[in-house]
């Protein structure tokens, strides 16, 4: 299906690249949008953070206290990773 499109997706990228990725690529990990349904944005989390024990902390703390704040029309952000796959998690 290719990158989540429209206004919100676009507005969300941008934190996730300029704000959010900068943050977590200190543990070899990366943020991807995955779709926007709504106000609701799903995401997954790759490399260092996937199954890692803190992801569930980075995702409430982090990931989403940054996308709501520059993106007020946003009320929900999903994590949609499957964790238990995680190569190398970094905790």
């Amino acid at each position: 299906s290719g990158e989540p499109k429209g206004e919100l997706a676009t507005k969300v990228k941008e934190v996730l690249d300029a704000q959010v990725n900068p943050a977590v690529s200190a543990h070899g990990g990366e943020i991807v949008l995955v779709d926007v349904k709504g106000s609701e944005v799903f995401i997954e989390m790759a490399g260092g953070c996937q199954g890692c024990a803190l992801s569930r902390m980075t995702l409430k703390q982090g990931v989403e206290r940054m996308v709501r704040q520059a993106v007020p029309e946003i009320t929900a952000v999903h994590d949609v990773t499957d964790h238990t796959s995680g190569d190398n998690p970094f905790y």
